[in-house]
């Protein structure tokens, strides 16, 4: 079934359901055999078959890396089995290497709301971050200053403290409540649309006006939102944002980031990173830069291919897919999580509101290190956030409500009967 068919099938299964879909979005199982039934009558059940996972894997931390897709892992073979292992050097014409990033950045547009020129696949969210910092805040009013959530992912703090330094201007580590008050000041805030630990969403829309009130530009982090949850850059006025591909959009380890830049400021937008592929005519090898029109002109240097192709690959899961869709299940899922860990006993600290939540939940569970790796052993993997944070990422294509069902009956098992308490349990992996 092309993609196209399953996601126009998909709509009419919407649409035959009606209510009872709608009706089991905001209901919570309360059996297995319930979850089961909803797992039954869901439009994206036929999606979870073309994720290659082991059979006795419940993978709950595609907020953190998505698994393969089959057309990602087929993109990838063929393209360094043919395109390059044959095609060579001519595949940047005949395969269509060039204007891949662009024509990828093009299919991300419809997931985010945005225009397709208003989107380059390009670099990484640290690079991206800088890139559209410099670029913004001379067009910004009001204090000279770089904001920056207290509570966001480290890079961002990171890339937001280096650049001010750079530059000689302020780094104002915004805390929680102060949000606005900082946005009144004026200048750059960087800002997750979704927070990385509690998967807090934010109202996009009253951050747009509030800057728009000082002439502050809002710098947005979609990396915890893009696939998951329906974005529209344009109905919320965001005007520049970046965001990575391979949580929940499954394009692969260390797959390529992107930048959106609203049409109408592109013209004023100069990186401080110019690249050759970013030029308006890069075969005339002019000395100096000229940028092209769109968001390609953020492009730098030479574009990954092989992690492009995958990309390309994995968003055919997408290709005409319903994001409302996606966020409901993913958001049902949530709530099933939320209350069986209320009914085990155990502290939720992600929003128990569906529409004000990402796509994941993320639990306090003292001794969590050792309970995240008991659970891995049982074949439920998720990860942990320092100090006692355990996360678990909702992706609503290939997880199903009996997989939610019986990863807490899992948890409240390896908690009741401390079964986390092990020597291997408590071993630190590097990455966690």
């Amino acid at each position: 079934m092309t993609s196209d068919l399953f996601w126009s099938v998909c709509e009419t299964l919407l649409v035959n359901l009606g209510d009872v879909m709608q009706n089991n979005f905001m209901k919570i199982a309360t059996t297995r055999d319930q979850a089961s039934a909803f797992d039954a009558q869901d439009p994206l059940a036929h999606v979870r078959v073309h994720f290659k996972l082991p059979e006795d894997v419940t993978y709950l931390v595609g907020h953190s890396l998505g698994p393969p897709h089959s057309a990602a892992l087929e993109r990838l073979n063929h393209c360094a089995t043919e395109s390059w292992a044959k095609g060579l050097v001519g595949s940047w014409n005949s395969a269509g290497w060039f204007d891949l990033a662009a024509k990828l950045g093009g299919k991300l547009s419809s997931l985010i709301g945005a225009e397709q020129d208003e989107v380059m696949v390009t670099d990484t969210v640290s690079v991206n971050l800088f890139k559209l910092a410099a670029s913004a805040l001379p067009l910004t009013q009001g204090a000279r200053q770089i904001c920056v959530d207290a509570e966001e992912f480290p890079t961002d703090q990171y890339v937001a403290e280096a650049f001010a330094d750079l530059i000689g201007v302020s780094c104002r580590r915004v805390q929680p409540g102060e949000d606005f008050g900082a946005l009144s000041d004026g200048g750059v805030y960087i800002k997750s649309a979704v927070n990385y630990r509690s998967g807090e969403r934010v109202d996009m829309k009253a951050y747009e006006l509030k800057a728009r009130e000082s002439g502050a530009l809002l710098l947005w982090d979609l990396s915890h939102a893009t696939g998951v949850i329906a974005l529209d850059m344009k109905k919320a006025g965001a005007k520049l944002a970046t965001g990575c591909t391979y949580k929940y959009l499954n394009g692969g380890p260390g797959a390529p980031s992107f930048i959106y830049a609203k049409k109408s400021l592109l013209p004023k937008l100069y990186t401080p990173l110019p690249g050759w592929m970013g030029h308006a005519a890069p075969f005339e090898f002019e000395g100096r830069y000229r940028p092209r029109e769109s968001a390609a002109r953020f492009a730098s240097g030479t574009p990954p291919i092989l992690s492009l192709s995958a990309l390309q690959g994995a968003l055919e899961a997408f290709e005409g897919a319903d994001m409302k869709i996606l966020e409901a299940k993913a958001g049902a899922l949530g709530d099933l999580c939320i209350a069986r860990a209320e009914e085990i006993g155990l502290e939720v600290i992600s929003p128990r509101v569906a529409s004000k939540r990402g796509g994941h939940v993320s639990l306090k569970v003292k001794n969590g290190y050792p309970v995240t790796r008991a659970l891995h052993a049982k074949g439920f993997q998720s990860d942990f956030r320092t100090p006692d944070t355990i996360r678990f990422g909702f992706s609503p294509l290939y997880l199903r409500y009996v997989d939610v069902w019986d990863l807490m009956e899992t948890l409240s098992n390896i908690v009741e009967t401390k079964s986390w308490d092990a020597p291997e349990f408590h071993a630190r992996s590097e990455v966690t």
